[in-house]
């Protein structure tokens, strides 16, 4: 597949979890929902290399980036997403996540001194402009919990470990490491991480055995975590973490597409207007071949 086609799987697909999460959401503890989800998808991906013959015999060492990269991607990053949106609208989340594609391309200069091009910077601005304008009502709202700055804290942690997992899992393939066997081990890795976590903070390991829950588990697996994160990672290693990031400026303007599909949303001047901006910036910096991070 071309870089730009993983390019829309990704966010497509990511675009469509947020209302998989919503199936979510109930009676089944976030953690414990997190524990399920990757630990499906992580038994998947092991079934799956048994099934093809693939490697699973890895050196201390790379076990240990791994579990590095399972920590980051698969476990604090999605913990503290989930208890930031309990605490301040989805729209400031959203907005601070978006982010990433900045903490993405300056993680990648420092580490593997992949040049800042002009093109891609801009591109990343208008990105990060466009999901403020689209979630600017939000911004101002809380949800039940009402701390809002515990909320914005916890989503920037959240953000900032979504970007040093994206340079873990850089790092990780620039070592010759494949990305089916990274993201088997690594959603193992933050399975184990995230449940230890749930029991640490109480929270019980209910289940919902509801056909939505089940449906939306069953999605946010297979599509969100084993179709979805291997594109992802696998446009990661061709064009380098800074273009890979600008996803998570994409994503939500998917999500809101679907919502507006599906749940009525209706559209304002700003909703249109940062729509384009975010469409301007993906034209930007998926034309900035030269970004390519050298491999």
């Amino acid at each position: 597949m071309s870089s730009v086609g993983l390019y829309v799987v990704t966010v497509l697909i990511w675009g469509s979890t947020w209302i998989a999460i919503t199936f979510q959401l109930g009676r089944v503890p976030p953690a414990a929902s997190i524990v399920y989800r990757f630990a499906l998808a992580g038994l998947i991906l092991l079934v799956w290399c048994g099934v093809r013959g693939l490697r699973l015999a890895f050196s201390w060492r790379d076990h240990l980036w791994m579990a590095l990269q399972g920590l980051l991607l698969f476990g604090l990053n999605y913990v503290c997403i989930y208890l930031a949106e309990g605490l301040v609208s989805s729209g400031l989340v959203a907005l601070v996540f978006s982010l990433m594609v900045f903490l993405n391309m300056a993680g990648a200069r420092l580490l593997f001194a992949t040049p800042l091009r002009p093109s891609a910077l801009l591109g990343a601005l208008l990105g990060v402009g466009g999901v403020g304008l689209v979630f600017l009502p939000e911004l101002g709202q809380v949800s039940g919990g009402g701390h809002p700055g515990l909320g914005l804290a916890l989503a920037l942690v959240g953000t900032v470990s979504a970007s040093l997992g994206n340079l873990a899992a850089a790092r990780n393939q620039r070592r010759g490491l494949p990305v089916v066997q990274l993201n088997t081990f690594g959603m193992l890795y933050g399975t184990l991480f995230v449940g230890l976590y749930a029991l640490a903070s109480g929270q019980a390991f209910r289940f919902d055995w509801a056909p939505g829950y089940l449906a939306s588990l069953a999605y946010l697996a297979v599509f969100g975590s084993v179709l979805a994160f291997g594109a992802y990672l696998t446009l990661l290693g061709r064009v380098g973490a800074g273009r890979a990031g600008y996803a998570a400026t994409t994503i939500p303007i998917v999500a809101l597409l679907l919502s507006t599909l599906f749940e009525g949303l209706r559209w304002r001047l700003g909703t249109a207007l940062g729509i384009g901006l975010c469409l301007a910036g993906n034209v930007l910096v998926l034309r900035d071949r030269k970004g390519r991070s050298s491999s």
